[in-house]
C-alpha cells in the first residue's frame, strides 16, 4: 500500500476520501483555489496546497497545478474523486507518466465510456441492451431532427461527454427541437469542452436505476447490486436509494450481469457505475432495461451502496489501485436492509431550483439519531460560492426496510437546522414522506408531476408565524437588557421588554414579509407570554424562550415547539421542523427569476454569464416568454418575461458576464 494519498477534488468527497483514507493510516493531502483557502476539506486533511483562481478552470480543471502539488507534497498517489478531472483520460496519463498511482481506471476505460455514442455501440457489441436512438457523428441541425421524426417523440438530446444531467433536454415536439438542441449544444461545450450529442428515444415511465460495479487488475470483476436514482430535477439526481423499489431478483441478477460484462469488455479496474433506464409503466421487467452510460469513477450516491453491503468502497479503491485482489467475490457480496440518501442544496426550489449563495449562519444536525450518516462538504459559518455546485452535503439512512429507513431519514431532516443560503430541505422533507413515494411509484417525471405538493405555494403557517413573532419580541427584549447593562439606570422601565409604557401595558403591531407576503401581527402581553392575533381565525397564547446560540424554545396555545432563531442582515431567520423562514429580509439575490416587474426591468438573480439574448429592442413580449438565457453555478437558466410588456432596452450581449442585481433588458410601461 503507498504512504500518502492527494485528493484532486474539493467539497464533500474529498472529505469523505480523506477519512477512509486516515483510518488506512495514509498521509493525506488537499488542494484547494483561492476561493476554498479556508473550506472544510482543505482543513481536514494533513496538508493542503492553493493551486490558482476560484473559478475551477484555474484551479481544480488545471492538471498541471494539481501535478505541481503533487510534485512539492511528495504524493505518491491521486484520488480524482468525482467531477473535475475523475473522467480526464489526460490526466489518467498524466499521472501515471510522472510516476503517480492514479485511483481509478485505466485511461483506455476511460475514453472507451467518455463518450456516450462511442460507448453504446461498444455495449451493442458486448451484448449489452441499449436505448434505441442516433449515435452517429453527425452533427447536422436538420439530420438530427430528421433522426428524432423517426425515433418518434417524445425524445431526448444528450450531449456525448459528461454527465451529471449537463447538455441534456427533453423534447416533445418536433417545432420545439431545434431550440433545445442548441441549447443542450451550448450547455454541454461550456461543460465539457464537445458540443456534440446524441438523440434517443424518451421512456414514457423511466426509471433510472444503476449497478454499482468493481474490478481488479487480476481480472475479477463483481456487482454491488443496484441504485434507483429515479428522483431528478434538471436531468440530476435528488434521493437515491439502495436496493431499487420493486426490483425482481431475476431482473437484479440480469442488469449485474449486464454490468459487469461492461466492464470486463473495457478492461476496466476500480469502482464504476453502468447506468440504466427502466420501463416501469408496467412495473419493472428483467427484459425491460437498457443501458445509458457508464460513469468510469466513484458515484455522488455510493453511500447508500456501501450501507446495504457494508463495505466501504474507497477503501475498494485503494487496495484495488494498490494492486490487490477485490475484497469480496460475487457470491459474498451481502445485501443488507434498505438505504436512501438525499442531496441537501444552496437553491431555492420555489424559483425552479435556481442556486442560491451566501453564509451557512446556522448548520445543525440531531446528534442522537443512529443508522444516520451525513456526509457534509461544507461547516457552519462557510460560505456556499457562485463557483462551484452548490451541494451543502449528503444525508443517508439505513434501516431493515425500506419505510424503516423513509422513516428515519425524514425524522433526521426535520431535526436539521439550516440557514443563510436558501436551501432544498423543505422540499426533500416533503418527497421523502410523499405517499406516491412511500408507496414506491416512482419515475423520472415523479417531481415534475408532484411539484405542487412538494414545493407548496403560499405562506408560512399559523403556527411558524406565532413563533415569529415571538422570536422577534424575544430578541428585542435581549437588545433592550444588553442596553440596560450598560446604562447606569438598571432599573429603567424604558429597558423592559414586558409592554410597559406610561398608563400601563398594551399591545404591539409587528409587521413582517414573509414568504412574499405582507403579515401584521399583534402581541397583547399576557402573563409571562403573549396573546397574538393575526395568525389565523383567532388570536393565540404563546410563552418562549431564547438561548444563547439561538435556540427557540416555545409553547403555542399548549403545544411544546422547539426551534432556532438565526440573525440575518435586517431581520431573523426562523427555522422549525427543518424549514428556514425568513423575517423580513433584504437579500440582495433575492429577484425573480422570471422577472423583476416593479422595477420595470429583468436582473440578473445572481452573478453569471449572458450565453443567449432573445430579447429585441422595441419587441412586444408576452408573460412567460424567454428574453434572456443565462449561466450560472454549473447551470443554464431561462430568464422570461413576469408580465405583457414592451422591451424598451436590452443591456447585455452574449459572453458578457454580469453581477447579481444587474438590469439585463428594461421595459416600458405594461399593456392595457
Amino acid at each position: 500500500m503507498f504512504k500518502s494519498l492527494l485528493i484532486a477534488n474539493r467539497g464533500e468527497i474529498a472529505v469523505r476520501i480523506i477519512r477512509t483514507a486516515r483510518r488506512m493510516g495514509l498521509r493525506t493531502i488537499a488542494v484547494y483555489s483561492e476561493a476554498d483557502a479556508n473550506a472544510y476539506h482543505a482543513a481536514e486533511a494533513d496538508e493542503a496546497y492553493c493551486i490558482g483562481g476560484a473559478a475551477a478552470a484555474e484551479s481544480y480543471l488545471r492538471a498541471d497545478a494539481i501535478l505541481d502539488a503533487c510534485k512539492r507534497a511528495g504524493a505518491d498517489a491521486v484520488h480524482p474523486g468525482y467531477g473535475f478531472l475523475s473522467e480526464n483520460a489526460g490526466f489518467a496519463e498524466a499521472c501515471e507518466k510522472a510516476g503517480l498511482i492514479f485511483v481509478g481506471p485505466p485511461a483506455s476505460a476511460i475514453r472507451a465510456m467518455g463518450l456516450k455514442d462511442a460507448a453504446k455501440a461498444l455495449m451493442e457489441k458486448a451484448g449489452v441492451p441499449v436505448v434505441p436512438g442516433y449515435h452517429g457523428d453527425n452533427q447536422d441541425a436538420g439530420f438530427l431532427a430528421e433522426r428524432a421524426k423517426e425515433i418518434g417523440y417524445p425524445v431526448l438530446i444528450k450531449a456525448v461527454a459528461g454527465g451529471g444531467g449537463k447538455g441534456m433536454r427533453r423534447v416533445n415536439a418536433p417545432e420545439d427541437f431545434e431550440k433545445e438542441l442548441k441549447s443542450a449544444q451550448r450547455e454541454a461545450g461550456a461543460a465539457f469542452g464537445d458540443e456534440r450529442v446524441l438523440v434517443e428515444k424518451y421512456v414514457s415511465r423511466p426509471r433510472h436505476i444503476e449497478i454499482q460495479v468493481f474490478a481488479d487488475g487480476h481480472g475479477q470483476a463483481v456487482s454491488l447490486y443496484e441504485r434507483d436514482c429515479s428522483l431528478q430535477r434538471r436531468h440530476q439526481k435528488v434521493v437515491e436509494e439502495a436496493p431499487a423499489p420493486g426490483m425482481p431478483p431475476e431482473m437484479r441478477k440480469r442488469m449485474g450481469e449486464a454490468a459487469v460484462a461492461a466492464a470486463k469488455a473495457i478492461g476496466y479496474r476500480g469502482a464504476g457505475t453502468v447506468e440504466f433506464i427502466a420501463d416501469a409503466s408496467d412495473g419493472l421487467k428483467p427484459d425491460g432495461f437498457w443501458f445509458m452510460e457508464m460513469n468510469t469513477r466513484l458515484q455522488v450516491e455510493h453511500p447508500v451502496t456501501e450501507a446495504i453491503t457494508g463495505q466501504d468502497l474507497v477503501e475498494w479503491q485503494l487496495r484495488v489501485a494498490a494492486g490487490e485482489h477485490l475484497p469480496l467475490t460475487q457470491d459474498k457480496v451481502p445485501l443488507k436492509g434498505h438505504a436512501v440518501e438525499v442531496r441537501l442544496y444552496a437553491e431555492d426550489p420555489a424559483k425552479n431550483f435556481f442556486p442560491s449563495t451566501g453564509r451557512l449562519s446556522r448548520l445543525r444536525v440531531p446528534l442522537t439519531m443512529p443508522h444516520v450518516r451525513t456526509d457534509m462538504g461544507v461547516r457552519e459559518g462557510d460560505e456556499v460560492t457562485m463557483f462551484y455546485d452548490p451541494m451543502i452535503g449528503k444525508i443517508i439512512a439505513h434501516g431493515e426496510t425500506r419505510l424503516q429507513a423513509l422513516r428515519t431519514l425524514k425524522q433526521f431532516l426535520t431535526g436539521m437546522e439550516v440557514a443563510g443560503p436558501r436551501t432544498n430541505l423543505g422540499f426533500l422533507i416533503n418527497a421523502v414522506g410523499h405517499e406516491a413515494f412511500l408507496k414506491g411509484d416512482i419515475d423520472t417525471g415523479f417531481i415534475d408531476r408532484h411539484l405542487s405538493e412538494l414545493v407548496p405555494a403560499g405562506g408560512a403557517s399559523p403556527r411558524v408565524l406565532a413563533l415569529g413573532a415571538a422570536a422577534h419580541l424575544l430578541m428585542r427584549g435581549a437588545e433592550r437588557q444588553a442596553l440596560q447593562a450598560a446604562s447606569a439606570e438598571p432599573n429603567s422601565p424604558w429597558a423592559a421588554n414586558d409592554g410597559w409604557v406610561p398608563g400601563g401595558r398594551r399591545s404591539e403591531t409587528l409587521k413582517f414579509t414573509v414568504s412574499g407576503e405582507d403579515v401584521t401581527l399583534t402581541a397583547t402581553p399576557d402573563g409571562e407570554g403573549w396573546r397574538i392575533a393575526g395568525v389565523g381565525e383567532g388570536a393565540v397564547s404563546v410563552s418562549a424562550a431564547l438561548g444563547g446560540d439561538g435556540a427557540l424554545t416555545a409553547t403555542v396555545d399548549g403545544v411544546r415547539l422547539a426551534g432556532a432563531c438565526v440573525r440575518k442582515e435586517a431581520g431573523f431567520v426562523l427555522v422549525h421542523e427543518g424549514i428556514a423562514v425568513e423575517f423580513p429580509i433584504a437579500d440582495p439575490l433575492d429577484v425573480d427569476v422570471a422577472s423583476d416587474a416593479d422595477a420595470g426591468a429583468l436582473k440578473a438573480p445572481m452573478p453569471g454569464k449572458i450565453v443567449q439574448v432573445l430579447a429585441e429592442k422595441g419587441a412586444k413580449v408576452r408573460k412567460g416568454a424567454p428574453l434572456i438565457v443565462m449561466e450560472a453555478m454549473k447551470m443554464e437558466q431561462t430568464l422570461a418575461a413576469g408580465m405583457d410588456t414592451v422591451v424598451a432596452s436590452v443591456h447585455v450581449g452574449t459572453g458578457d458576464q454580469v453581477e447579481a442585481g444587474a438590469v439585463l433588458v428594461s421595459f416600458e410601461e405594461a399593456e392595457g
